[in-house]
């Protein structure tokens, strides 16, 4: 029997509750999910690639599945291939995003045909939820525990107190 591999790329910057729901049930669908951290030229990070990575790691290693965290700078259907994917696994939280993954996944399907998309819906209390506004609520001082696990709330406070926040 062929293992089924899928990918759950992202920045992750921070790992947010809603990562977390799409990692437990994406584990659920594949024998092992790789999940692929990387970085957006589009996007500021808070943190390295190697404190996402370690921060990943740790949020994972109670969950059920075999998964992995592996970095890459590369194209994600290049990364799909080399992991040995068949899937790729995202997370939908709105209109706005089905729009956005829905171009991305065609573009995806023509570089690589053999790599499929499966969309995941985010629970539904977890569909507001965007790593982008958890930073700009942390950076003025508002609390981000609903939004992230008690243990990167205390990490991106943290380097909020680092970096300096925010406002008056």
């Amino acid at each position: 029997m062929i293992e089924r591999i899928g990918v759950y790329p992202g920045t992750f910057d921070p790992v947010t509750l809603g990562h977390m729901d799409i990692i437990r049930r994406g584990a659920k669908l594949v024998d092992r999910l790789v999940i692929g951290v990387t970085t957006n030229p589009s996007k500021s990070p808070m943190f390295t690639i190697e404190e996402r990575m370690a921060t990943v790691r740790r949020e994972v290693a109670d969950v059920d599945g075999d998964i992995e965290v592996v970095a890459f700078d590369s194209l994600l259907m290049d990364f799909a291939e080399r992991q040995g994917a068949k899937v790729i696994v995202r997370g939908l939280r709105a209109v706005a995003d089905f729009e956005y993954e829905y171009q991305m996944a065609g573009m995806n399907q023509q570089i690589n045909p053999r790599v499929e998309t499966v969309f995941l819906m985010a629970d539904v209390a977890l569909q507001p939820i965007a790593s982008r506004l958890v930073k700009e609520i942390a950076l003025y001082g508002g609390n981000i525990a609903k939004f992230v696990p008690e243990s990167v709330r205390a990490e991106v406070v943290a380097r909020v107190e680092k970096i300096g926040r925010k406002g008056s």
